[in-house]
């Protein structure tokens, strides 16, 4: 939500992910040019800018209004999840994917070598920063749950695991509610 109005991005198998009017799911544009599947496309707070991960090996930073490539960050395997830091004023991009490696991009600086960590237990399937920016959500491929890890330390701050009785299971998206005290998962059984 903007005060220009509800924005949505979404990713694509055909590798052409696309800009949406989120009140009515009119098309806005297309962002052109990845070669591979587009498992995440996320935009920032403002919505001006998106990112994408893509299955070409690379993520994208996008200028939402344009539909240009503001940034193009190669990767040695597929990027299955971006995310902006939270706040409108937000200068880092987090990616996630095959190689099991979170790295943090600094937007002020995109030719400057991204801070990386890991190597995360699993293939990372979606990442999300906390509401401070000081923290990082990582759910996982095969692994049950999310860890919490503290970005100064880079170590897991905490885990969370959920399951009905059958046991933990994959956390497949999280997102913050608009209020940002809670988030919400969807799980496979």
């Amino acid at each position: 939500m903007t005060p220009d109005g509800v924005f949505l991005a979404s990713a694509s198998k055909d590798g052409q992910p696309q800009l949406r009017q989120g009140e009515t799911g009119d098309w806005i544009g297309t962002f052109q040019g990845h070669k591979g599947a587009v498992w995440s496309c996320v935009l920032n707070d403002s919505a001006f800018v998106a990112a994408t991960g893509s299955a070409d090996f690379s993520a994208r930073v996008w200028n939402a209004v344009t539909g240009d490539v503001v940034h193009e960050f190669p990767h040695k395997h597929i990027v299955r999840t971006t995310a902006f830091e939270r706040g409108l004023t937000a200068k880092r991009l987090m990616t996630g994917g095959a190689e099991k490696m979170v790295r943090l991009y600094d937007l002020e600086k995109p030719e400057a070598e991204p801070f990386t960590f890991g190597p995360a237990p699993d293939s990372i399937r979606k990442c999300m920063w906390s509401l401070d920016n000081r923290r990082v959500l990582l759910s996982y491929l095969d692994t049950p749950g999310i860890d919490v890890i503290d970005l100064s330390s880079q170590t897991v701050v905490k885990r969370l695991r959920h399951g009905d009785g059958d046991g933990p299971s994959s956390v497949l998206d999280m997102v913050h509610t608009p209020c940002g005290r809670f988030m919400v998962t969807a799980e496979a059984h």
